[in-house]
Formats: structure tokens, C-alpha cells, sequence
């Protein structure tokens, strides 16, 4: 995000970064949420500070920020096919060759997509047992054939560095078949920043580090009532018109899935 850098005559380069719970594909029904972070740049510290007090998975894309977060065993790491999916589709947009080696990526993924689509929903050992049946001979068949393709192409060139991301992240890849709690890859988050990337279109910058901190709980709240299927400015004008004489230890009760419940705010169509 473009954030004004008072006395400079110009913008600097902030960042947002989300996290996002949504366990309901594995048919858990505990309420999503998102929850936004401002940084004034990109260092991994930033992460590692969010994220200090929490164990468990952690799905995400190859950023390197995250690496220190697995080191300790507290955090365990999920990679996501939908980033090891864009390079092979990035090489296929430009050459349109349905028989090339990127098609037939293409083709595999998408057979790993298509399981997915058969069990979303289905509690987490239903997920595993139907990963392993269906979606593991896949995966073994694909593993060598990245392998091959290694001995086919350039080691520079293009369809090499897809192999090889995909190679290179191949355990966190493959772990959502041993856990039917994990996605197949963390389009939750990138769906989270929607929202964001329409608004850089609609707004020129943020007015500071401050404003930017206001910004990422603003997200917070708007993205999170969407998921727990609320009209977010209705959900907003609805807290506003409730807080000042809601009292401060029961503050729980105004958040989004907790309104949700009480069907206070129309639901979103």
C-alpha cells in the first residue's frame, strides 16, 4: 500500500498482512475470521511478531519471512499448489501449446483440484482417506515426472524454475494429503485481499503508519463479517449504534460471528 511520507514530498511502500482462519471445507464449524497487520516494509520480523504466540499449520506461500516461524517445530508449514500451479500457467499463456510440458502440469494439478472438489465439506478424516486413496498415486506420478522434466530442459530456462519450486517445496506440498484438516492451498488469504486491491484503485495512499494500522483492523472487521455471511457496513453501522453502552468485558458479544448468531444484521445475498 502507497503510505504518505510526511516532509518527503512523496509515498513509501507499506504492507498488509492477513491471516485468515476457515476450517468450514473440512466441516469444522468453528466461525472464520480474518485478522490484517500493518508493517512500514516487508522484513520477516513483522510475521514472526504476529504470529509469536501461535502453533499449529501454518499455510502460506514461499515467502522467506515465514522460514524462521517452522525452525523451532511450533509452527508446521503447508505450501500451496495454487503458487506452484502460476508458473506452469504463466509458461502456458504464452505459448498456448496444449501438448506442451506445461499443459501436461496443468493437466496435473488440475486432476489434484478435482478430488477437492469431491470432499469439501467432508470431516477431516474423510478428507485423508479419499487424499490418500485418490489424490496420493497422483502425486507420486507427478513427483517423477518433475523429476523428468529436469532431465529434459535447460536448468536455466523457464519450465526448470517451475520444477524446481515444486520440487523444492514438495513435503509442505504434499501435507494436506496426511491431514485432512489443511487446504490444498491457501486461496482463503488471497481471497481476504480482494478488498484491498480494489481499494488501492479508489484511494490514492494511506495518510501515515497510523492511518495504516487503522486500515488493517478496518480490513479485520470488514473482511470477517463477509465471511460469517454479514452485509459488512450494515455490521458496522450496527456495532457503532451499539458500542457506547455496551459494556467493555462483554465486547465479544459485537463481534461478527457472534452477531451472525444473533441475526442482528441481514445476511449478505
Amino acid at each position: 500500500m502507497k503510505v504518505l511520507a510526511p516532509g518527503e514530498g512523496k509515498t513509501r511502500t507499506g504492507r498488509l498482512w492477513v491471516y485468515v482462519r476457515d476450517d468450514r471445507p473440512a466441516g469444522d464449524s468453528a466461525p472464520p475470521a480474518v485478522w490484517f497487520r500493518y508493517s512500514a516494509d516487508r522484513k520477516g520480523e513483522h510475521p514472526q511478531r504476529h504470529l509469536r504466540h501461535f502453533s499449529g499449520i501454518l499455510q502460506a506461500d514461499a515467502y522467506g519471512g515465514w522460514n524462521r516461524l517452522y525452525d523451532g517445530g511450533q509452527v508446521v508449514e503447508a505450501a500451496c499448489w495454487a503458487h506452484a500451479r502460476r508458473p506452469w500457467w504463466d509458461l502456458y499463456e504464452q505459448h498456448r501449446d496444449d501438448d506442451g510440458l506445461a499443459a501436461q502440469a496443468l493437466r496435473r494439478i488440475q486432476a489434484l483440484y478435482a478430488v477437492e472438489a469431491d470432499i469439501r465439506g467432508q470431516p477431516p478424516p474423510v478428507r485423508r482417506q479419499q487424499r490418500q486413496a485418490r489424490a496420493g498415486p497422483l502425486l507420486e506420478e507427478f513427483h517423477r515426472w518433475l523429476q523428468g522434466v529436469l532431465t529434459q530442459v535447460s536448468t536455466k530456462s523457464e519450465l526448470a524454475q517451475a520444477a524446481r519450486y515444486s520440487l523444492a517445496r514438495w513435503k509442505a506440498l504434499t501435507r494436506y494429503v496426511e491431514d485432512g484438516r489443511i487446504e490444498i492451498d491457501n486461496s482463503a488469504a488471497e481471497r481476504a485481499l480482494r478488498g484491498v486491491a480494489l481499494g488501492r484503485g479508489n484511494y490514492l495512499f494511506m495518510g501515515s503508519n497510523a492511518g495504516g494500522e487503522r486500515a488493517a483492523s478496518m480490513y479485520s472487521l470488514i473482511e470477517t463479517a463477509k465471511l460469517n455471511g454479514l452485509d459488512p457496513e450494515a455490521n458496522l453501522r450496527d456495532v457503532l449504534q451499539r458500542i457506547a453502552d455496551h459494556p467493555v468485558n462483554r465486547i465479544d458479544e459485537l463481534l461478527p460471528w457472534a452477531i451472525a448468531t444473533q441475526h442482528a444484521i441481514p445476511r449478505a445475498a
